[in-house]
């Protein structure tokens, strides 16, 4: 049993390395464990089960003839079982127990729990007492207000450049502005790509001027709810096309951590929010937060840990995962939608007959695809939360700055994670006590004049809604 880095030779063999060598992996007849749960590419940590096959000695390309520590190895090793390590829930790592709850913590020897690791105090130092805020702020209230206010409003991909956005983000907002002040949500969350194409890359400062504008119109929208801009913080997330490292990436994978998008473009927006600040200093000042990507949300210092990131990982992990045997083919050969027939026990003439059937057909059709993007979905997040590492792909897929690696770490697990992938279906799914939320795209494609987005209560779970515009 092997436990390595998942590489690709030189030659364009998959192999597993780790830091005393290297040798040559056959998937060929490997299947994973558990079935179907993970994907696996050049890149990850993966746990092997199998056989070596060795080469003849004489060549001087078995296990004898190495070069030295770290070399590649003669033969190859036939894989039978391949699987992921499974990920650590965030109070273990903590050394806690009832980590994520109020009520008085009990350690449970080990962990992490005196680290500071977002500097808002570790979590054996002030986690007590920031719950004991927590509970008094939010969880006293009456019930309808503590669920409306403690709340989180995630909007996936907003394109600027798209003219039914802006209509779409109107309606989502006004939603929320006809609510009482007691119950906005405490934050909206806005996600890139703020456009379509990386328009940074236009020649002679058009592209500059043009995205300069497609902010000052969404500095213009906010300023019709004074109210959520004074009650609610936004925080917005870029894209891989948005500036200014698109100008340079002309489209292309850019590396990861990426800086907030620059002040020149987001004046407008800014002033939007200085024009609401009250000369009382006991209030907190509204606030727009041009965050990073990835990054995280801290809520009542290290209580609620909330991962933010935007990319489409579900397709680059279908481009360059490799194959795994899959030994019931045979068994789903038919595949399609399971074959409808007609119910003896109830005769019926055959326009009805016909009419059922079609029924049938589409509701076992739509149940099936629904199933599949589920099973997707949990596909996506076990690979990531038990990688816990946020691109587990070779730098030529995507580039990393390898100074500020450490932002794209998931240890210890976060209380909850937004991943906008615009390549999966909108998704809420909870593993290892961690929440991850997908909305996808604002627009929902296959629904003209339709919004999407997530609504998630903090400490509880995320929910998909939409609404017409």
């Amino acid at each position: 049993m092997l436990l390595g880095l998942l590489v690709i030779l030189p030659a364009g063999e998959l192999a597993i390395s780790d830091l005393t060598g290297t040798i040559t992996l056959d998937l060929s007849m490997a299947v994973d464990a558990p079935r179907n749960s993970s994907w696996f590419t050049p890149g990850m940590i993966a746990l092997v089960d199998g056989i070596y096959e060795e080469e003849d000695e004489s060549t001087g390309k078995g296990l004898g003839g190495t070069r030295g520590i770290g070399g590649v190895l003669g033969g190859k090793f036939l894989a039978s079982y391949i699987g992921q390590l499974a990920g650590e829930r965030r109070a273990t790592s903590l050394g806690m127990k009832n980590a994520s709850g109020p009520q008085e913590q009990e350690t449970i020897g080990g962990g992490f729990g005196w680290v500071d690791f977002l500097g808002v105090g570790s979590d054996r130092a002030v986690g007590q007492k920031m719950r004991r805020v927590e509970q008094r702020l939010i969880r006293q209230l009456t019930a309808d207000e503590a669920d409306a206010r403690g709340r989180i409003v995630v909007i996936g991909e907003a394109n600027l450049d798209d003219s039914r956005t802006l209509p779409a983000l109107r309606q989502i907002l006004s939603i929320y502005a006809a609510e009482s002040q007691a119950a906005r949500p405490l934050s909206f969350i806005v996600t890139g790509n703020f456009t379509k194409q990386p328009i940074m890359t236009r020649g002679r400062g058009r592209g500059s001027v043009e995205y300069k504008e497609y902010f000052d119109e969404l500095g213009t929208l906010l300023a019709e709810f004074p109210s959520l801009v004074k009650d609610s913080t936004f925080v917005f997330v870029p894209g891989d096309n948005d500036g200014w490292i698109s100008a340079g990436a002309t489209g292309a994978s850019t590396p990861i951590p990426r800086k907030p998008i620059p002040d020149l473009f987001t004046s407008r927006i800014r002033r939007v929010f200085a024009s609401q600040a009250s000369d009382d200093d006991t209030k907190a000042k509204p606030e727009a937060i041009w965050a990073s990507n990835p990054a995280r949300l801290s809520l009542f210092g290290p209580t609620h840990e909330i991962v933010l990131f935007r990319d489409d990982m579900l397709a680059r992990m279908q481009r360059n995962a490799v194959a795994i045997c899959d030994r019931d083919e045979e068994e789903d050969a038919n595949g399609g939608v399971d074959v409808t027939m007609a119910d003896d026990s109830q005769p019926a003439e055959p326009d009805s007959v016909e009419s059922r059937d079609g029924s049938e057909s589409t509701r076992k059709r739509d149940e099936k695809i629904e199933a599949a993007q589920k099973q997707t979905a949990q596909k996506l997040v076990k690979t990531i939360l038990d990688q816990g590492y946020l691109s587990p792909f070779p730098p030529a897929v995507r580039p990393v700055h390898w100074d500020y690696s450490s932002a794209l770490h998931l240890y210890p697990l976060p209380s909850s994670m937004v991943l906008v992938d615009t390549t999966c279906p909108p998704f809420c799914v909870t593993y290892g006590n961690c929440h991850v939320m997908n909305p996808g795209s604002m627009l929902v494609s296959d629904r003209r004049g339709v919004a999407r987005w997530v609504e998630y209560r903090i400490g509880s779970l995320g929910q998909v809604k939409d609404c017409n515009f």
